[in-house]
């Protein structure tokens, strides 16, 4: 105010901030996520499209590989919801990281990367061992894989 030539009057200064406001456009909980390096907060969002902000977990997560040669009648949607059905909601996602053909065996093998993770805790290699041996044997027996 004494910069101004107003010295001796009181004002106040408030604003709302560009940031405050895409916080309540698209769902955003907390205004440190704007300056992560996240990928998963960024990747969510793209020019012109506006969707609300989806939650993601702070915990680690835990990866584990699943390789197998396919029966003749495989989908590839069988082995993803057998995933969902052996740990529910602690799976992320489920990536098929490897696809080849044995010309030998005339068999074409799959390795998947499943991506285990909570919301709310770290899961322990107990755990994710136990979930992880648990699809493996469900996918042996119902979806007739051979492990490898």
């Amino acid at each position: 105010m004494d910069n101004a030539g107003l010295g001796g009057k009181h004002g106040y200064a408030f604003g709302l901030g560009l940031e405050r406001l895409a916080m309540v456009l698209f769902g955003i909980p907390d205004i440190r996520l704007f300056w992560t390096d996240d990928h998963r907060f960024h990747d969510q969002f793209a020019d012109g499209q506006i969707r609300k902000f989806v939650p993601y977990s702070k915990y680690p997560p835990c990866y584990k590989d699943i390789s197998f040669w396919l029966p003749d009648n495989f989908e590839p949607n069988d082995f993803f919801e057998l995933g969902r059905a052996v740990a529910g909601e602690l799976v992320e996602k489920v990536d098929l990281i490897d696809e080849f053909t044995n010309p030998k065996k005339a068999k074409t093998s799959h390795c998947y990367r499943i991506t285990y993770r909570s919301m709310d805790r770290s899961l322990t290699d107990d755990e994710v061992n136990k979930m992880q041996e648990d699809l493996r044997e469900r996918a042996s027996n119902e979806l007739a894989v051979e492990l490898r």
